[in-house]
């Protein structure tokens, strides 16, 4: 698949994400956490927070024992696995979920629940991982 390509699906993605009234924003990620394929407005991610969400899935201890940051906010790890983290800060909320071509971060407002926004987002990455 061509970079453009790629790109374009990333977008398709997102606005399904934002489309489903669960998130203020998000963003999509290489699979190797390279780079951003796509971003709403006020989804940014520094390098550093990158590094975090590596070391968050490498390791589901260091997960828990020390958070993890998008957005410049830092949040308490709720669930660590190898294919989703989870976390919170007060009611807000955030799930990534890694697919096989990307890894989806998407950040809820505390008027949504973290489950409900869990679903959309593991959804999304299922119909990635296996296109009907």
């Amino acid at each position: 698949m061509g970079e453009h390509s790629a790109i374009w699906q990333g977008m398709n993605h997102l606005e399904l994400l934002m489309g489903s009234g669960q998130f203020d924003k998000a963003g999509i990620l290489a699979a190797d956490f390279s780079v951003v394929e796509a971003s709403s407005p006020g989804f940014t991610l520094s390098q550093e927070e990158i590094n975090s969400l590596i070391t968050a899935y490498t390791s589901s201890d260091q997960a828990f024992a020390g958070g993890f940051s998008v957005c410049g906010e830092k949040f308490v790890t709720i669930r660590a696995d190898e294919r989703s983290l989870y976390g919170k800060k007060g009611k807000e909320g955030v799930v990534i979920a890694r697919a096989s071509s990307c890894t989806i971060i998407a950040h809820h407002s505390e008027a949504v629940q973290t489950p409900n926004a869990a679903t959309v987002v593991e959804n999304l990455v299922d119909y990635l991982n296996n296109p009907r």
